[in-house]
């Protein structure tokens, strides 16, 4: 693929995208020619356009991706490695126009979300390219007059469906490892979110091989549920809804072909008695994700804070957030940006208007609203902190993916652990204390895949990630997620007699 000059415009960028899948190394509109509009959520006008792909586009990819795929699995492991390292690196050199891209289309802000989001995508490029070597057999002790051993193959082509909170930290984390295993790969974007990981693919594929990286773009059943029913395609790794997981699920078991799933969160931060107030309170605003609005899966919505600690705690978190800076999320002093679509916008205000109308809760509304009349019609909500509100409604149980946490105060030990696990969902959760016993009976006790103690920090590369429950099967972002998710295990015998 020929080489993009960068532009740090992203309109400009995202009209020279607008309309193009990435199929076979190439720039290529839809096989029908549609097309659909692409939100710019800060300003509410449309800020380009993305090719709108079906089943036809998906055999086009699937065809290119089962050509490439021979000689790719033939290529050294370690030779495939250095050339997902070396995508890694390229995307490095092209992160501010990356960045920029996503800000425009995401409503992430750029100093706080979106820069944070280009380089994580470029270092874990990096990150499984380093591991082409670990791609490693055994020899099994069977027999002593039979050589047995076992060898990694890869799948085949892998299909991988990815949301538009973090598009490209979740793509990379699906397609870096399943391409150094030896797979090629189909992305089906986010409806929201199609233009900045079209510009990553482009980047991708001025290193790869044309066929082992494709993209298209579509709405869920006609592109995506196209790509799960493939005959051809054999693994599917989705990141989404919970309801949608399910259908994932559900096609692929009916051709009996793998899945990883990685679903919803509604993840508790447990602060104890003899827990660092301050520290917790930045737990607090960095964990809820108040930067992405929220739109997090392993957002701390549900914040219990022992009865001791209580006031204070809502007292320094909501001066905290109060703070923060709601804008345009192309300017550097923004912290907040916007939510993401208009169905996304209506939802979570529900939620709020919801838990404002519940006797005996309080609620706090955070943060200004923009002033820049360009912004007036942006989809800005303002973060929400909800305090003496009932465990059992909807806003304490129910992912909102927006700016809202509930705040509850305990008393008793075994209560609040009941209560932290007593949720469908299994993500995240963290502790937050200064007694090595209590962090190590929580974390122990804690039904989630994703447990930290005093720090909230974000998936990285190398941390073993996924959830329990309706949160997903599997996990992501590990050596151990490229090797049992991305490849076949073989048994071989030699019988030496």
């Amino acid at each position: 693929m020929d080489t993009q000059p960068q532009t740090h415009d992203p309109y400009a960028l995202a009209a020279r995208l607008s309309g193009q899948h990435l199929i076979d190394g190439r720039m290529v509109p839809a096989v029908s020619g549609a097309t659909f509009d692409i939100l710019d959520p800060a300003t509410g006008q449309i800020m380009g356009h993305a090719a709108k792909g079906d089943g036809t586009d998906v055999d086009v990819a699937m065809t290119a991706a089962l050509r490439a795929q021979k000689d790719w699995a033939r290529m050294p492991a370690r030779k495939r490695g250095e050339l997902v390292a070396a995508c890694g690196r390229k995307l490095a050199e092209n992160a501010e126009e990356i960045a920029r891209l996503m800000a425009l289309e995401t409503g992430k802000a750029l100093r706080t979300e979106s820069r944070v989001e280009a380089g994580v995508l470029a270092d874990v490029f990096v990150f499984y390219g380093g591991l082409g070597s670990e791609l490693k057999g055994e020899t099994v002790p069977f027999n002593p007059d039979m050589l047995t051993v076992t060898m990694r193959e890869p799948i085949g082509v892998v299909g991988a469906i990815i949301p538009w909170n973090v598009p490209l930290m979740l793509m990379a984390l699906k397609i870096a490892p399943a391409m150094v295993a030896g797979n090629t790969v189909i992305v089906k974007s986010a409806e929201e979110a199609p233009l900045t990981v079209l510009r990553a693919a482009e980047i991708i594929n001025q290193v790869l091989p044309p066929g082992v990286m494709n993209l298209l773009s579509g709405f869920g059943p006609d592109c995506g549920g196209r790509l799960v029913a493939h005959p051809k395609v054999g693994k599917i790794t989705f990141t989404g809804s919970v309801e949608t997981g399910r259908i994932v699920t559900r096609t692929a078991s009916d051709k009996l072909i793998p899945v990883t799933l990685e679903l919803g969160g509604k993840s508790p931060m447990l602060i104890m008695a003899d827990a660092d107030l301050d520290r917790a309170v930045a737990g607090a605003v960095s964990g809820m994700r108040f930067t992405r609005q929220g739109q997090s899966c392993t957002a701390s919505s549900r914040i219990y804070v022992h009865e001791d600690l209580h006031d204070a705690f809502v007292e320094k978190l909501t001066a905290a957030v109060d703070k923060m800076v709601m804008g345009d999320p192309l300017d550097e002093a923004t912290d907040i940006g916007a939510i993401i679509s208009p169905e996304q916008f209506t939802k979570v205000n529900r939620y709020i208007e919801l838990g404002e109308s519940i006797p005996g809760t309080r609620t706090h509304r955070l943060s200004r609203m923009p002033t820049d009349p360009r912004l007036k019609d942006g989809l800005f909500v303002q973060p929400v902190v909800f305090t003496d509100i009932p465990a059992d409604c909807p806003p304490a149980r129910e992912e909102i993916f927006g700016p809202v946490a509930c705040v509850f105060r305990w008393t008793d030990y075994e209560e609040v652990l009941a209560a932290a696990n007593n949720s469908e969902y299994g993500l995240a959760a963290t502790v937050w204390t200064s007694n090595l016993h209590t962090a190590l009976d929580a974390t122990r006790r804690l039904d989630a895949g994703f447990v930290q103690v005093n720090q909230n920090l974000v998936v990285q590369a190398n941390l073993s990630y996924g959830g329990n429950k309706s949160s997903g099967l599997g996990r992501e972002a590990s050596l151990e997620a490229m090797l049992e998710h991305f490849t076949q295990k073989k048994t071989i015998i030699f019988n030496m007699t």
